[in-house]
């Protein structure tokens, strides 16, 4: 039994090293840029050792892209957003409007925590072209995501007729962007509440028969 408490009590503390790590590289990644950013400031400001982010993540390129897709799925766990209880719930809903409006409070969880680093990607990604090789280059996840809410979308009762699921796919990557919600909530001003009635009001307007 003290074993398993021991070895628990070590699993907990990497958890929270890896979590201090991970929040010092979103800081200083934001602030200074990926490339201006060392891993030995990075190690400073977590309070830790600049080895102990080359164990844990072995690069600095491994360290973005595992910050991105914590950033996406909100904690540690190796679950897809479409398997996410969010994404399933709204899924199951039973009419378009409810299934939409449950699919952009979603939505507005993500962008809250990836919106702000997503210029710095995109930055650090033109500097050094092996971060874009990190993720699949098939397809963009985030119009995956979209895609697969519009075709369940298109399907249930209060969806304007002749909407396709392509037409719907569309317009949720479009209008539930990081680029619009970076527009309305850093440079507009707006709150995220602002922006995700909005984003849901005009939605509905454009899919759904109401």
């Amino acid at each position: 039994m003290g074993q398993v408490k021991g070895e628990d009590k070590r699993a907990r503390k990497a958890k929270e090293t890896r979590r201090r790590m991970l929040e010092a590289a979103s800081e200083l990644f934001v602030q200074h840029g990926y490339g201006a950013t060392t891993l030995q400031e990075i190690a400073d400001r977590a309070g830790v050792a600049v080895q102990t982010i080359y164990f844990t993540f072995g690069n600095k390129r491994v360290l973005l892209k595992e910050l991105i897709d914590v950033s996406i799925a909100g904690d540690h766990e190796p679950i897809a957003t479409m398997d996410r209880p969010w994404f399933q719930e709204a899924l199951a809903a039973e009419t378009a409007g409810a299934q939409l409006r449950l699919h952009v409070q979603g939505t507005r969880g993500i962008l809250e925590r990836v919106a702000p680093i997503i210029e710095m990607l995109r930055a650090a990604a033109s500097a050094d072209p092996g971060i874009a090789e990190l993720w699949d280059q098939d397809a963009d996840p985030r119009f995956t995501v979209h895609a697969a809410a519009a075709r369940s979308l298109t399907t249930k009762p209060g969806i304007h007729q002749g909407v396709t699921a392509e037409h719907a796919a569309d317009l949720l990557f479009g209008l539930l962007s990081p680029e619009l919600y970076l527009l309305f909530v850093r440079d507009r001003g707006w709150s995220p509440d602002k922006w995700e009635h909005w984003s849901y009001d005009t939605l509905e307007s454009q899919l759904c028969s109401g």
